[in-house]
């Protein structure tokens, strides 16, 4: 099983972060060991001060396929979540300013929090849904898909041009503007339109 991100993909996050807006996918990808599922507590490394949350609308992948054409990219997920891209940025920061690899900062054991999968047919338009972040109990993070620089079709057909995908496999699609940090203790809660997807504490 693969776990496929995206980064950059919501204008007002690259601007946030002062980052220059892509003009393709920017793809890094996480190892499983980093999945956290069942709303497990995510534990605060010790090797970060700076841990910080992106809630991103996640999709499963059900079949194999590789060059895929976008028109066809719908038929190849039937599931959707939510998740979060645990990032430790001070980590990152150090990491990119050496024009090293961002693996430490990105894959991390728990760094990708995700919830239970809900058939996609229960929301309709895969690029017209809002998600949205709670840390403990005000609102932190509000997207909607249709902001994607990239829409989920695209994405699948772009990545599969590059790595066969398989059933199982995961697509983190982008984070909005919003991200911040978490300290032990917080309560992170998240919503995909009105159904809580995934509610767990940082200890």
């Amino acid at each position: 099983m693969k776990i496929f991100c995206v980064g950059r993909n919501y204008a007002d996050h690259a601007n946030e972060l002062k980052n220059e807006i892509p003009a393709s996918p920017i793809i890094f990808m996480k190892p499983d060991t980093a999945l956290l599922k069942d709303n497990a507590p995510f534990y605060y490394p010790d090797f970060s001060k700076e841990i910080q949350y992106e809630t991103e609308l996640v999709v499963k992948i059900n079949r194999e396929g590789k060059y895929i054409e976008e028109k066809f990219a719908s038929k190849y997920y039937q599931e959707i979540g939510l998740g979060i891209d645990f990032t430790a940025r001070d980590l990152q920061n150090e990491l990119k300013s050496k024009g090293l690899p961002w693996e430490l900062a990105k894959g991390f054991n728990g760094a990708a929090p995700v919830s239970e999968f809900v058939p996609k047919a229960e929301f309709g338009d895969m690029q017209n849904l809002h998600f949205g972040l709670y840390l403990n109990n005000e609102a932190k993070q509000q997207g909607h898909t249709r902001n994607m620089i990239f829409s989920i079709d695209y994405l699948v057909s772009f990545i599969s041009r590059y790595f066969t995908l398989k059933k199982g496999d995961l697509l983190f699609t982008g984070t909005p503007a919003g991200v911040g940090t978490v300290k032990v203790g917080d309560r992170l809660v998240g919503l995909l339109e009105s159904k809580q997807m995934f509610d767990f504490e940082v200890r």
